[in-house]
């Protein structure tokens, strides 16, 4: 929990909204009525967009997020249609420590479902598959890393470059889901923004 909250911060994620989602993680009668449901569809220009959601209102849910395709010119689809398109990873992102080299770690961790380790800024970012989750955690638990963060991810196996323009209306989409209440994370496969060569 504490891993999270520290997380949500970095991300610059409101304080209300890191409120809300702890008192509904933890308040028994909410939590016991929240289902995680995912929901995948195409925004304009092809882009795929997965939708990760924990809802005590399924029905609520995907109306809202069906109009949010609709009135941004996508489409809804159906569960599963768009999951060849995403690899479903877990991503920790842990502290360097001392006496212990990025290739040692690399090849200790490839027996516990590891693809990749790799340096970013001072942490180490460790890309593993999604159901080896707990393994690599105890691993990193069990010697002593401090974990800074830990989350799933869907990287895009492959992405779309769209112009400024078609950014700016698939950037809408998304700000309308990540405004709803309901949506965790919102996952797509449009390039990220080049940087301007001068």
């Amino acid at each position: 929990m504490r891993m999270l909250i520290q997380q949500a911060k970095k991300e610059n994620m409101p304080k209300e909204n890191v409120e809300r989602a702890i008192k509904k993680a933890t308040d028994k009668d909410v939590s016991e009525n929240y289902r995680e449901m995912v929901y995948e569809g195409y925004g304009p220009y092809g882009i795929a967009i997965v939708v990760e959601t924990a809802t005590d209102n399924p029905t609520r849910t995907v109306a809202n997020i069906r109009s949010y395709f609709n009135k941004h010119g996508g489409s809804l689809g159906t569960t599963g249609s768009l999951e060849f398109l995403f690899d479903h990873k877990c991503v920790f992102r842990i502290a360097e420590k001392d006496g212990v080299s990025l290739e040692d770690l690399e090849l200790d961790l490839i027996d516990y479902g590891v693809d990749e380790v790799l340096v970013d800024e001072d942490d180490i970012l460790i890309y593993g598959e999604f159901t080896s989750y707990s393994d690599i955690q105890s691993y990193l638990e069990e010697r002593g890393f401090e974990i800074h963060s830990a989350e799933f991810v869907r990287i895009p196996r492959e992405t779309k470059t769209l112009n400024e323009e078609q950014r700016a209306q698939i950037e809408k989409l998304l700000e309308k889901f990540e405004e709803d209440d309901d949506v965790q994370n919102v996952f797509h496969n449009m390039a990220e923004e080049e940087e301007d060569e001068e």
